[in-house]
């Protein structure tokens, strides 16, 4: 609803300006790494936090950018789609690696809730490369794959949401309110995620 169009407008941007798929996803990681960076560096108020959105949800935009770039024109490569899942993967740790780092800054946060972004990031990271090796099997296994489950499910896990609750990072309390909901929240995905992989893999 949001990304997808957001990742359009950047595609067209990118097309009239000569910047092609690769680089796009250059850019992409490089703004995510800044938003990334700027989590841990800087002192936790309202203006860094929404810097620090700006950054990350313009590198989730232009991820879904640079593909669809390159289907528009007909520029899409094995390479390519390589190139974007090991960004996607950095992504995803150097994220809650960040949370981790700006946690430690905060001594009563550091004392109990450190937990949160390493099951956070662990979870991501394995639900991640578990739908990515999945996908790639049935590719060549031929297994039938189920619809998905319904897309508000799926909203604990998406990247915008998690950008939308690093905005409480000035408010310790609301803030690990929130991000410990969706680390409940993305363990249940990664459980339902690495059965339904497991089911299709296994009927092929």
């Amino acid at each position: 609803v949001v990304n997808r169009r957001l990742g359009l407008g950047l595609a067209r941007l990118a097309a009239r300006v000569g910047l092609g798929p690769h680089a796009v996803t250059l850019l992409s990681a490089s703004a995510s790494a800044l938003g990334a960076g700027l989590l841990v560096v800087a002192t936790p108020r309202p203006a860094a936090a929404v810097a620090a959105v700006v950054l990350l949800q313009l590198g989730f935009a232009l991820d879904s950018a640079d593909g669809q770039l390159a289907r528009r024109h007909g520029r899409a490569s094995t390479a390519g789609e390589w190139l974007d899942h090991v960004v996607d993967a950095g992504r995803v740790l150097l994220l809650h690696a960040a949370v981790g780092v700006a946690m430690l800054r905060d001594d009563e946060l550091a004392e109990g809730w450190l937990v949160l972004p390493v099951v956070l990031g662990w979870s991501a990271s394995v639900r991640f490369f578990a739908q990515v090796l999945a996908e790639h099997l049935r590719r060549g296994g031929g297994a039938d794959r189920r619809a998905p489950g319904p897309s508000w499910v799926q909203l604990p896990a998406d990247p915008g949401v998690v950008h939308l609750v690093l905005l409480l990072s000035p408010w310790p309390e609301a803030f690990v309110l929130a991000y410990g909901a969706i680390t409940v929240a993305h363990v249940l995905l990664l459980a339902a995620t690495l059965s339904r992989a497991w089911c299709e893999l296994r009927s092929s």
